[in-house]
């Protein structure tokens, strides 16, 4: 059904203002990074590559991005394995109290991450646990890990398991089944979900607030340096944080695509 010229209007409006409201904010952390003044104002009368300058070759910068890289990768492989595994248990097997374990599992999703944090940091302390970026590790999966069994368990549940069937019937061992028919179907479903862990690790602040000890992450790094002091170095980390994410999605992606159109 067409949609009439008024409507038309209507939707084009509508999404130029969700764009605006989407993206306008990050066009001013933009420009803030590339103006010469400490403080952003419209119209930018002098531009200076300066800040940027300072983001990357800052000692203390290359510490946090190291320091949020290692919780990120680390909360992407361990919670893919897992989300991996538990989706397979979820999908493909029958067993008591299933039902009840999938909403405990994905439960932590919809707790406020502040309380979280707090919790897992007055934990830690009672077992006598020192925080740091390990433990930054645990309180990342701990809200992490459900979504990535969530965004596995949906590729799960959408290939037929007569495929499996049909390969052990053919003499195939349980582990050259899993190699050979159950990874390659669940992989786009891997990869959207080691994306998505990457990010929402990468960027996470309120559980990283509480939970990396003396560390900080890039999150934690850029909100103590805006109450300490502004400097236009902040929204220029901020622009080379965006600006990395953006070309992982991208590749992830493609990724996908491409092994979409293998398959």
């Amino acid at each position: 059904m067409s949609a009439s010229r008024p409507t038309r209007a209507a939707l084009y409006a509508y999404g130029v203002l969700i764009l605006v409201v989407l993206y306008l904010p990050l066009l001013a952390v933009g420009f803030a990074s590339v103006s010469k003044a400490r403080y952003l104002s419209f119209p930018v009368k002098r531009y200076t590559s300066e800040w940027m300058t300072d983001a990357v070759t800052s000692p203390t910068v290359h510490q946090i991005v190291l320091t949020s890289l290692k919780i990120a990768v680390s909360v992407t492989v361990l919670s893919v394995v897992l989300g991996f595994f538990g989706a397979l248990a979820f999908a493909r097997f029958q067993w008591r109290f299933r039902g009840l374990f999938q909403k405990a599992i994905l439960l932590p999703i919809f707790f406020p991450q502040t309380v979280l944090g707090l919790a897992l940091l007055i934990w830690f302390s009672a077992i006598g646990v020192t925080p740091s970026w390990k433990t930054a590790v645990v309180a990342h999966l701990v809200w992490i890990a459900p979504i990535t069994t969530l965004i596995i368990a949906i590729r799960a549940y959408a290939f037929d398991p007569s495929l499996e069937e049909a390969a052990r019937d053919m003499g195939a061992s349980t582990l050259t089944v899993l190699r050979e028919v159950t990874l390659p179907l669940l992989m786009p479903g891997i990869v959207s979900a080691g994306l998505f862990a990457f990010l929402l690790s990468w960027g996470n602040f309120p559980l990283s607030l509480f939970t990396p000890g003396g560390g900080a992450t890039l999150p934690k790094w850029l909100y103590s340096r805006m109450v300490s002091g502004f400097t236009p170095q902040i929204p220029a980390l901020g622009v080379l944080s965006v600006a990395g994410s953006t070309l992982l999605v991208l590749a992830g992606l493609m990724l996908v695509r491409w092994m979409r159109h293998r398959a």
